[in-house]
């Protein structure tokens, strides 16, 4: 945390105060105040899509310390933040304040178009631009929504705006995205290139822009499937029917990071942040898909003698780790939580082995040694007792352990040069943490990709819902576009078809819905004396979906497989599922201490689920409360609840 608080005086930026003025970036401006003759329309929108890219001032925050601890994807390697409820104040302002400038601008875009068609000025692709602007508007509206809450429809007309019910905003995004996309003229196949150069997103391929829409608005029908399911199905089905969605890699909605300090920085830039695997993600891939890590490691590890080094690491599928139920915590439901895999898993999703970097591959190209500090490569720690005397070292050379967050008492502080726990004295290079090519700026950010397109179509499909194709191929031609992605189709026919259960308890064959037995047997190694011995491992218990008492239906396997695919570009999505659905899995954080900010979470609870023991949004900022009261007011009047992180969302799970 110590780097945040360093760097965050360098990035402040003050929060729109709702009051009009003439800068483009406030929520307020009149964009109608210059002259139409002086602007061109795609320049609003490119502003808008670059600016909503966060620079790393605002990035880090919101994407990096809200979004992917919330969504489970990524650690929060420092701690203390959004996975334990804890809210920042400064942080969300300059999100809220960057997001509303990029709303602004794309609302400047709509408008100026609509002057060029009323004064008869419009080019021939005017019409088409102002729709792509409204589907763009329509994306920003909802991010901001499923992070705050309600929201206004009608900002940005230079006053302070009402705010809508999350209900309203819905409704009125699902009515942008029907109307704009099919007011889309797609015989206007192109644009003058110097337009097109002005869409970072599609170079304004009115085609594209349409199928994201269309695809997009399944995605917010989806949204409101468990508190609003006829609206969800109808709109859902419209979409669905459109005959034009996103369901190709050509299609992704995907925006190229460069170097530097702007809005075109990498997400995942700031190397100060070991950006480790988390628990969750671990939990889901581990086992899962039948592909084992012998046959994957030549493909990631090119030097002959670590290949084999590597090779033989792997441990048998039927082996938990070492344990240290002194070191390490128990106190938290993540079944695996007091063991250390000294080695890597039998077998494991390809995918992430694609992700994350394998501790001790220092000379593959991927692994980010050196990076600003944040990974090395030594690979050595060691083991304390209750006294904090070392009376061990490990290696962690090709091992696999996720990183957990939460309070660790006594048995430890996560620190910026720490794994778990002090007990154990891990550093930052002994865990699989996030690739190289995601943190040297060179990568597409992903905003929307077939693969969500597809697992879309198969949850409705499940539901019932009209679709163009049926659940099990949906299903699977998802899981095929994410393989496709990351370039490792040639696993896909085996993983399809296989059986075995993650720690989840789940599989990815679609036939195969077979519940698994609530508890099996695994064998370990005592971490300090070595003794082997045997221990009965239980399945988490997920209350918040089914009673618990379901791991392996349709739904858990779509809901799996899609956190799988949207890892580690789409957090938010990750988060926006759990707290609709309670889907996958989300292990509790760790709690050897008390945690204030999760006071619902107690010793005599831990091992169950709870909605209150994650976030679900983001506290306004508390310059609206000063510059707008009434639309604060109204905001918090809509929520249902207080302020808090801990308020749910109309559409989330209850």
């Amino acid at each position: 945390m110590k780097h945040i608080i360093k760097k965050s005086i360098l990035y402040i930026a003050p929060l729109l105060l709702f009051s009009a003025c003439k800068k483009i970036t406030d929520i307020n401006t009149d964009p109608t105040a210059a002259s139409t003759s002086q602007v061109q329309v795609e320049y609003f929108i490119d502003n808008s899509i670059i600016h909503a890219q966060m620079n790393p001032g605002v990035s880090e925050r919101a994407f990096i310390l809200y979004w992917t601890a919330a969504g489970h994807q990524i650690s929060d390697a420092d701690g203390a933040t959004f996975s334990w409820g804890a809210y920042n104040d400064e942080w969300i302002s300059e999100y809220y304040s960057n997001q509303s400038g990029a709303l602004n601008t794309i609302n400047s875009a709509i408008d100026v178009a609509s002057q060029q068609i009323t004064a008869g000025t419009q080019k021939t692709y005017t019409n088409n631009l102002m729709q792509v602007a409204r589907i763009w508007r329509a994306y920003l509206i909802s991010e901001m929504s499923d992070n705050f809450g309600p929201m206004p429809t009608l900002a940005f007309q230079g006053k302070n705006p009402n705010f809508n019910d999350v209900k309203s905003v819905y409704y009125y995004l699902l009515d942008e995205l029907s109307d704009a996309t099919s007011k889309l003229d797609l015989t206007i196949a192109t644009v003058p290139s110097v337009v097109a150069s002005e869409d970072p997103a599609y170079g304004f391929n009115f085609s594209n822009w349409q199928a994201y829409g269309n695809s997009l608005r399944l995605r917010l029908a989806m949204r409101l499937s468990e508190v609003d399911p006829s609206k969800a199905q109808s709109e859902f089905e419209a979409a669905a029917a459109s005959g034009n969605l996103l369901t190709d890699k050509s299609q992704i909605f995907q925006i190229q990071e460069k170097p530097g300090w702007d809005d075109l920085s990498g997400m995942y830039s700031r190397c100060w942040y070991q950006l480790p695997e988390a628990v969750t993600f671990n939990n889901l891939v581990v086992n899962l898909g039948g592909i084992t890590s012998q046959t994957q490691v030549p493909t990631i590890i090119s030097d002959p003698a670590s290949q084999s080094a590597a090779i033989a690491n792997i441990k048998p599928a039927n082996y938990a780790g070492q344990y240290y139920p002194v070191q390490m915590t128990t106190m938290t439901n993540n079944p695996y939580s007091a063991y250390w895999l000294d080695g890597l898993p039998a077998t494991i999703d390809p995918r992430a082995y694609q992700i994350f970097y394998m501790p001790g591959n220092s000379s593959d190209p991927s692994y980010p040694n050196g990076t600003c500090g944040a990974v090395g490569s030594n690979t050595v720690g060691f083991v304390k007792d209750i006294n904090g005397n070392q009376i061990k070292t490990i290696d962690a050379k090709y091992t696999w352990n996720a990183t957990p967050d939460g309070n660790w008492g006594t048995k430890g502080g996560v620190t910026d040069n720490l794994f778990q726990a002090i007990n154990i004295g891990a550093t930052t290079s002994m865990v699989p943490s996030l690739k190289n090519q995601f943190r040297t700026q060179t990568a597409k950010r992903v905003f929307f990709a077939a693969w969500e397109t597809y697992f879309l179509l198969a949850e409705g499909a499940v539901k019932g819902w009209a679709t163009p194709v049926g659940a099990q191929t949906a299903y699977e031609t998802g899981i095929g576009k994410s393989f496709e992605y990351w370039g490792i189709s040639q696993y896909l026919p085996a993983y399809l078809a296989s059986t075995d259960y993650n720690r989840a308890g789940t599989s990815v064959s679609w036939n195969s819905t077979t519940e698994p037995a609530n508890t099996y047997t695994m064998n370990y190694v005592d971490g300090i004396t070595g003794a082997p011995g045997t221990a009965t491992i239980n399945y988490p218990v997920n209350t918040l979906y089914q009673n618990g008492s379901v791991r392996n239906d349709y739904l858990t396997k779509i809901i799996t497989q899609k956190f799988i695919a949207q890892t580690p570009w789409l957090p938010l999505e990750t988060w926006n599922d759990h707290r609709r659905l309670g889907l996958p899995f989300f292990e509790n954080v760790v709690l050897e201490g008390p945690i204030q900010t999760l006071p619902a979470l107690t010793s005599s609870n831990y091992m169950t689920s709870n909605v209150q023991f994650f976030p679900q949004r983001m506290k306004y900022p508390s310059g609206l409360q000063n510059s707008n009261v009434n639309g604060y007011n109204q905001a918090v009047q809509y929520l249902g609840g207080a302020d808090a992180v801990m308020t749910p969302l109309w559409w989330a799970q209850h």
